[in-house]
């Protein structure tokens, strides 16, 4: 399992990713889930992938081939990054249109997502959520993230901390803790995490970071998030309980018996 988010604000984005694959008593496996295929000054175009991993290496694969080769239709000469969602799109159908066949003989999950976030010269930043059917939904103003991989344990508080206007080191952080809230609740989510910050315009990443087990700085995070829970949590009024009037449900009960 894996989790990976994107946010997009008004001033820019925000791409995060763990790097776990599978967990298991005595098996860990890490593999990098977040991807950078940027032409620095022209666009900018990060990639978040989860799912069948053999599918999710193939695309990638795919798409430096195409870039390598100088085809005429490749990230890099795509008008939009709209543009570029529809040709990811046709490369995760191309290619598990191949091994679909083989892998359902045993009973093995193909399907999987990617997050694709960026800009292109003379188009608005984007994030796209690119389904396994190669189709893709856009974050917009009203729901400014997307979540790819186990989204249940982060989600809360993106619902509750972001908005379009929120600063990106406001989202850089709600990204984190989003991640560390998930890697408490599964062990199938966990370090190094990626993190990549973009700023509208600016056309190259400037902000990008790799935090491996142990960090000091998700350490500190994990301890102040968890101290300011408790804290608000001890806030909170007690329940205010009815005065139950156990005389009145008896004659009730009396009256339906008769």
């Amino acid at each position: 399992m894996t989790y990976c988010l994107g946010i997009l604000t008004c001033y820019g984005l925000v791409l995060a990713a763990d790097s776990r694959t599978n967990a298991g008593v005595d098996h860990i496996s890490t593999y990098q889930k977040l991807f950078d295929f940027s032409n620095p000054g022209e666009r900018v175009i990060m990639l978040c992938t989860s799912g069948n991993l053999s599918i999710t290496q193939a695309v990638m694969n795919a798409i430096q081939q195409d870039l390598n080769s100088s085809t005429d239709e490749t990230i890099h000469t795509l008008p939009t990054l709209y543009d570029v969602a529809r040709y990811i799109g046709g490369k995760v159908r191309q290619l598990q249109e191949q091994e679909r066949s083989w892998l359902a003989k045993d009973g093995i999950d193909f399907k999987c997502t990617l997050l694709l976030g960026g800009q292109i010269r003379g188009d608005d930043p984007g994030l796209f959520m690119i389904y396994s059917q190669g189709n893709f939904i856009q974050a917009m103003r009203e729901t400014p993230f997307l979540q790819i991989g186990e989204t249940k344990y982060g989600k809360p508080i993106l619902d509750r901390a972001l908005t379009y206007e929120t600063s990106l080191e406001e989202a850089a952080k709600c990204a984190l803790l989003s991640i560390d809230s998930t890697m408490k609740s599964n062990i199938s989510v966990g370090p190094p995490i990626n993190l990549a910050m973009y700023e509208t315009d600016s056309f190259f990443i400037r902000h990008q970071l790799r935090l491996p087990l142990g960090d000091p700085y998700l350490a500190k995070i994990r301890h102040l998030w968890e101290c300011s829970l408790r804290q608000a949590f001890e806030q909170m009024p007690n329940v205010e309980w009815d005065d139950y009037d156990h005389e009145a449900e008896n004659s009730l009960e009396d009256v339906l018996m008769d």
